[in-house]
């Protein structure tokens, strides 16, 4: 029993094979995602219940179609599968196959086969495969492979029961090995699996065919497999072609035996003429863009009401904090520090929520698969390849993966002028300082009749971020003197109906990562600032009253007018203060004044914090006890000591629109950049461009609306 709780099962298949359908039926909400050891790849494991109560983990590998790697991902998965004695080497694999076209998978799942790991084949959309009238003998197709083969629906959990007791069982692997070495290769196998006590011979094989993958292997042993191919000239990829050709040979012929049916195309109609329509070279366009546009009037008109709940909630409870505890320094943080803080996190969950909702019925949908196809012509003409309208559609969530994801991308010049230009794309973390400041300068009027000014406001952001930053690639394109080219290959899945669980798991694990990664910096980061917004140098602080008193002694002041000149004058002595005031004739021409200044520095930290920052510094100073603004209120009735008018104008808050827009997004963003580009003259090169950008284009913004 022990040992099945112990098990480790990895889930192994091509792209849009159902990897994470299955995951997510397997795990539920029992799942987390990490790094796998030493690289930025993301690991995704869960805990999934067995039929005897036991438990097992699930690892959810990157999506590959060979063990040979061409990408980080891919290389990872390569590792995992070749170190046969590592702690992290799965007990099982099940490789997850495409119904509707098992010729394609079962190239991989022979690799594992051989490799010599105990593989089970799940056989996954036969609701598709019974569609399109195909038919296999699966008992034979078993025998043939020596290994389980268990049909599952992955979206629905047809299946899984049947799965999940084939965990239970004792699984060796396959007796009835596929491939053959050639033997123009055998002296070196043999050798090396005598000199590094290797399984079999396709492992030993693996190991001169990709040396790259061979991190695992300590340094002497890496000495010695570099000999012995050395020795015998055995380069990487030397055999490949040929491997690939003969095992399609054989997967042909298998193939050949256990089909008792031969389908047809017939069920691939329907998307067939819904791609005529959504992938036309006009038509397309104005769909997607559309469907943009949708998405950004949702955020603002369905998230309105929940937010103001939450917005509302938090200024009542901290107004109650602060009348029902004892006057000091605790109730002073908890009232104006902490709770704040949890509110600047809290109230753009509705938001987030709902953009994560519809990327993930995009990607359910099949949909998502068509606009990088639709877009591909598009970035072909700005230096960019196909594949960078993934990362770059990652974007609009966050630019950590989909920087990550530009390992897909093998031509060196796209994938790095991709990196370089993907954070320009307006990501989740903006949202929130798009959404307060949108809703602070732009009446929630509508237009003709139907259009949203603030969702047009929205999109408008997130295009202009789109058009920087294939601006941008243009000119690296111009400036990276390098002449490769690189195509996109993609399969384009049928359209299905979104499985909606998948889609709350999605929403879920999205807002979850907000709320706990985000959520940790911005409350840290509310509370540094309270203390550094509550005490100053010498004693200032202390005798703020009596200087307030004296500099007031020819006004007409009440109590309320006085209490409010006092927090005034404290939160411009500060710490916070200081640092402001030091900082702001450098910000003042893009009409920002220390305040503002104070949340542009804790912002770089996490985009979001920039609220937080706000919400904080506003909500330290006169409270009137019986009227508790909420955040866009108090921002609203700001006033800019100078000209006596809102510091809020509609100049101040587009500049600030065009420099969150612009700007670098966070700190996070330049370590990954350093990480994937193995050196920092490229995050140093980003950070100096995005930011000085950033700051022109909202003095340009500023002195013209002024």
């Amino acid at each position: 029993m022990s040992e099945i709780k112990r098990q480790k099962i990895a889930l192994l298949g091509n792209p849009n094979a159902g990897k994470s359908s299955l995951f997510n039926h397997l795990t539920g909400l029992n799942q987390k995602i990490g790094n796998f050891p030493g690289v930025t790849v993301d690991k995704k494991s869960g805990i999934c219940s067995l039929p005897d109560q036991s438990i097992v983990e699930i690892v959810d590998l990157p999506g590959i179609y060979s063990i040979y790697p061409r990408s980080l991902d891919e290389q990872i998965v390569a590792e995992i599968l070749l170190d046969h004695h590592s702690a992290s080497t799965p007990d099982k694999i099940v490789v997850i196959a495409d119904a509707t076209n098992l010729k394609r998978s079962l190239l991989l799942v022979t690799q594992i086969i051989d490799i010599g790991l105990p593989v089970i084949l799940a056989l996954n959309m036969m609701d598709l495969a019974v569609k399109s009238g195909i038919s296999y003998d699966l008992k034979a197709l078993s025998s043939k492979l020596g290994i389980p083969v268990i049909p599952i629906n992955a979206r629905n959990g047809i299946g899984l029961e049947e799965l999940k007791r084939a965990f239970l069982q004792p699984l060796a692997p396959s007796p009835k090995p596929i491939f053959s070495v050639w033997d123009d290769a055998k002296p070196a196998v043999q050798e090396l699996r005598e000199k590094l006590k290797v399984d079999n011979d396709y492992e030993a094989y693996q190991f001169l065919e990709q040396p790259k993958s061979l991190k695992f292997l300590s340094a002497s042993d890496q000495h010695v497999v570099g000999a012995i191919r050395t020795g015998y000239n055995f380069f990487p990829g030397k055999f490949q072609g040929a491997e690939t050709i003969q095992r399609y040979s054989i997967i042909q012929d298998l193939l050949n035996q256990v089909t008792l049916k031969q389908g047809d195309n017939s069920w691939k109609q329907y998307s067939n003429k819904l791609d005529k329509i959504l992938t036309h070279k006009v038509w397309g366009y104005v769909i997607f863009f559309g469907l943009l546009f949708l998405i950004f009037q949702s955020i603002f008109a369905w998230a309105t009401l929940p937010m103001d709940m939450i917005d509302t909630l938090f200024a009542d409870f901290s107004g109650f904090v602060k009348n029902a505890l004892p006057e000091g320094p605790l109730t002073s943080l908890i009232a104006e520090g902490i709770i704040p803080g949890i509110g600047g996190i809290l109230i753009f969950i509705p938001q987030i929520a709902i953009l994560f909702a519809f990327i993930a019925i995009l990607e359910e949908s099949g949909y998502m698969a068509r606009v990088v196809f639709l877009m591909d012509k598009i970035m072909r003409k700005f230096g960019l390849n196909g594949k960078s309208v993934v990362p770059l559609m990652s974007g609009v969530a966050c630019a950590i993966p989909a920087i990550m994801a530009t390992r897909t991308i093998d031509n060196w010049k796209e994938r790095t002028i991709t990196i370089f230009v993907t954070p320009l794309i307006s990501c989740s973390a903006r949202l929130p300082v798009f959404t307060i400041l949108i809703a602070l300068i732009i009446p929630p009027d509508r237009a003709i009749g139907f259009f949203n000014l603030q969702g047009l406001a929205l999109m408008g952001l997130y295009l202009l971020g789109f058009v920087a930053a294939i601006g941008s690639a243009w000119v690296m394109k111009l400036l990276i003197k390098v002449k490769e080219r690189s195509f996109l290959i993609m399969e384009l899945p049928a359209y299905r109906v979104p499985r909606w669980s998948n889609v709350g798991y999605t929403i879920v694990e999205k807002t979850k990562a907000f709320v706990f990664e985000a959520g940790k910096v911005i409350l840290a980061i509310s509370i540094v600032l309270w203390v550094l917004a509550s005490y100053g140098p010498g004693d200032r602080l202390e005798n703020a009253r009596e200087t307030v008193l004296s500099q007031s002694a020819n006004l007409r002041l009440t109590e309320q007018g006085l209490e409010d000149r006092v927090a005034a004058y404290k939160l411009e002595n500060s710490y916070a203060g200081v640092i402001g005031k030091a900082i702001e004739p450098v910000i003042k021409p893009l009409g920002y004044d220390w305040k503002i200044g104070i949340a542009l520095l804790t912002s770089f930290a996490a985009r979001e914090v920039f609220v937080g920052t706000i919400a904080t510094i506003y909500s330290i100073g006169s409270v009137n006890e019986d009227d508790q603004d909420t955040i866009k209120e108090r921002l609203a009735k700001e006033v800019d000591p100078e000209t006596g008018n809102p510091r809020f104008t509609p100049a101040t808050g587009f500049s600030l629109l065009i420099f969150y827009t612009f700007a670098m997004q966070c700190m996070s963003t330049l370590a990954v950049v350093y990480r994937e580009t193995k050196g920092w003259k490229w995050p140093l090169l980003q950070l100096l461009y995005m930011t000085a950008l950033a700051y022109l284009s909202a003095f340009a913004v500023y002195q013209l609306l002024s």
